[in-house]
């Protein structure tokens, strides 16, 4: 394959990308897809020098960004004054007329996304950067995080550079499975598709990123485009390979306008996504020119906004959950009610201060509301009941009895019984086989409490001494399925990682992210359990963002005496896995780069430069730093440090040939 077939396989893959997750319309199945990106990755690792900044491969980023940079736009991301009813959208149509004198306007009715906006850069046709709105002015580049949202397409049909904005979300389904996820790791689940969406775009690892089901769709061009509506607009759009929603009205008249708007009130249900409401623009270019824009607002575009889904229903008790971590968290159950198209019966108060917030009581008669039209919560108690009961914050774990206890400054109770909860140990076992974990199938709850009630298993290490005869005495396990079993756990041997391993630890305030930086840091866990407390809060320390209070509780993990009998006890099971190397492709592949001054680009695109070519951007010049991009003003302390450090001083221009993988010679 030359680099004219690689670039069109990247295209073609691409093409298959913007078909299965913007069109809902693949042409191709899984295995030959699958066999092409294969075929592709071959090709990059034998010619890295030919690597595509825009190839499918490099969608997801291996480093983690210390910082978000802050982008200034030409064009504010403008507010949207607001409307509520039919009257005041009769006003906003009146305005609109009065200000084109008289002129009837046509206009184009779209779902309000309830996500997160952004702005996306397109140069000569290639994904550049994408920012998030900020104040409008002012947003943070979050590329490396976009860049991994299947749906965002890397390159467009026509050469075009163009900025575009759009909406980062979620849908319902893939929300709900976050959220069974966090409350799986006793972690409180997040209150709508919105938080989550925001949370997931600044997170600092790409690859966990990649990792959140976020989805895209776009509504509008900066400036003027190639077309004199605004619904044309959207079909040039679609065509460049942009997603956009199917779900789009044109109006010529306010009767029109009213019956779309109302049409929306029922069918947004029926969408796989939450929408607050629906947007309302002028359609021609030049009359939203015409009627310009106030300092905060448009006067030719309108939120039309939905009430809230709410119900009135009564408390009938309220259950004490007793999390992995040992989070005690009071969970409402009440009067099935319907409350946005479907039965609502439970809802989480979070925590025991709000509770007390509310002056809530069993008995009561409250209102609930669904936020996101996800997961409904108390708003108010709306009427007193006769025969209230109050509910008394628990001092014991309902599990084990062990006294609870409020970590200062904290809002969440816990049960300190870490080793001893039978909940928390059943829980933190059932966490240790997931699939993020040692990917254990076959061992949901059910079986993993009968496990920890016959005390057949006391902790994760004695799974690995499981039986077929063992597990054929469980209620509902056949023999077919204990050998399942057994052959997975085996198979979580071969098949683990070190970070995966630490992920199923359960180590307090360590998730995905963190635990990939402890493992990729000492590769062994044998390495790991050789350093001492001191030694391991000293390492990760040096790591870039790691900080002090999580340091903390890895080495106090590792101190912890029966953590490493259970650590041990896997070690003597043949559970001692490492941790891969990352191999970086490109020309950059092992080089270190810092860049100071001012360059011809934003500096977020020279990291993003360096890093598509398989180098690692430094915030400073460190010891091994192998060269310095200097622009125009640069200050001395960098120039300092790279020659105290023996760091190579390079121009922009000789940083950009050297980025393309030619040769700059030793000067």
């Amino acid at each position: 394959m030359d680099r004219a077939a690689y670039e069109a396989l990247c295209r073609e893959l691409l093409d298959h990308d913007r078909r299965y997750y913007v069109d809902n319309a693949p042409t191709v199945s899984d295995q030959d897809y699958d066999r092409l990106f294969a075929r592709l990755k071959d090709f990059e690792a034998a010619h890295p020098a030919d690597l595509l900044s825009w190839s499918p491969t490099q969608r997801v980023g291996h480093t983690p960004t210390s910082t978000f940079p802050k982008l200034v736009r030409d064009v504010p991301m403008l507010s949207l004054d607001n409307t509520y009813d039919e009257a005041e959208l009769t006003a906003f149509h009146e305005r609109v007329k009065k200000g084109l004198a008289g002129e009837e306007p046509a206009y184009v009715v779209e779902p309000k996304i309830d996500g997160i906006s952004m702005e996306l850069k397109y140069v000569e046709g290639k994904f550049r950067l994408g920012a998030t709105r900020g104040d409008g002015t002012i947003g943070e580049d979050v590329t490396q995080n976009l860049r991994t949202i299947r749906a965002l397409p890397l390159v467009l049909s026509e050469p075009v550079t163009v900025d575009v904005r759009g909406e980062v979300y979620m849908e319902r389904a893939g929300f709900e499975k976050i959220n069974a996820e966090r409350v799986a790791a006793g972690e409180e689940p997040w209150k709508n598709p919105r938080n989550s969406t925001g949370g997931s775009l600044k997170l600092m690892d790409p690859r966990e990123a990649a990792r959140r089901p976020m989805k895209l769709l776009t509504y509008e061009v900066v400036g003027d485009g190639p077309a004199k509506t605004h619904f044309q607009l959207l079909e040039w759009m679609k065509h460049l390979g942009l997603p956009v929603s199917t779900d789009i009205t044109r109006v010529e008249s306010l009767p029109a306008l009213i019956e779309a708007v109302n049409g929306w009130a029922s069918r947004r249900l029926s969408l796989p996504f939450a929408i607050d409401g629906v947007v309302i623009k002028v359609d021609r270019i030049a009359q939203r020119r015409e009627l310009g824009a106030t300092s905060r607002a448009p006067r030719w575009a309108i939120a039309f906004k939905f009430p809230a889904e709410q119900a009135v229903t009564r408390l009938q008790w309220v259950e004490v959950n007793v999390g992995r971590t040992g989070a005690i968290t009071p969970l409402g159950h009440f009067d099935p009610v319907e409350l946005g198209g479907t039965t609502v019966k439970r809802a989480s108060f979070f925590n025991w201060n709000q509770i007390r917030r509310l002056d809530v009581a069993v008995g009561d008669k409250v209102l609930i509301e669904k936020a996101g039209e996800i997961i409904p919560y108390v708003i108010t108690v709306v009427e007193r009941g006769a025969d209230r009961q109050p509910i008394a914050e628990p001092t014991e774990c309902p599990s084990c009895a062990t006294r609870l206890e409020r970590e200062e400054g904290q809002v969440a109770l816990y049960c300190p019984n870490r080793f001893g909860c039978p909940v928390q140990r059943a829980r933190s076992i059932g966490f240790f086989c997931a699939r993020d974990a040692m990917n254990i199938e076959n061992l949901g709850p059910s079986t993993v409490y009968q496990l920890c009630e016959t005390g057949l298993v006391k902790d994760v290490a004695d799974l690995y001494d499981l039986t077929v005869e063992q597990l054929v005495e469980l209620e509902r396990m056949g023999e077919k399925s204990a050998e399942n079993v057994v052959q997975a756990i085996a198979n979580s041997k071969k098949t683990a990682t070190l970070s995966r391993l630490l992920i199923g630890l359960g180590m307090p305030g360590i998730g995905e992210v963190w635990a990939r930086a402890v493992a990729e840091h000492y590769r062994e866990l044998a390495s790991l359990m050789k350093a001492t407390p001191e030694e391991i809060k000293a390492a990760l320390l040096a790591l870039h963002g790691f900080g002090e209070e999580r340091a903390q509780k890895v080495s106090a993990f590792f101190a912890e005496p029966r953590n490493r009998v259970v650590i041990e006890k896997l070690q003597a099971r043949g559970v001692s896995p490492s941790e891969p190397r990352i191999e970086r492709i490109g020309p950059l592949a092992g080089l270190r780069l810092c860049v100071t001054g001012t360059l011809t680009r934003p500096r977020s695109e020279i990291q993003a430069t360096i890093e598509a070519a398989g180098g690692t951007f430094e915030k400073s010049v460190k010891k091994g730093t192998h060269y310095l991009v200097a622009g125009a003003d640069v200050g001395a302390t960098k120039l300092k440090d790279a020659q105290k450090k023996g760091t190579r001083v390079i121009d922009e221009p000789t940083f950009e040939r050297l980025a393309r993988g030619e040769d700059i010679g030793n000067g």
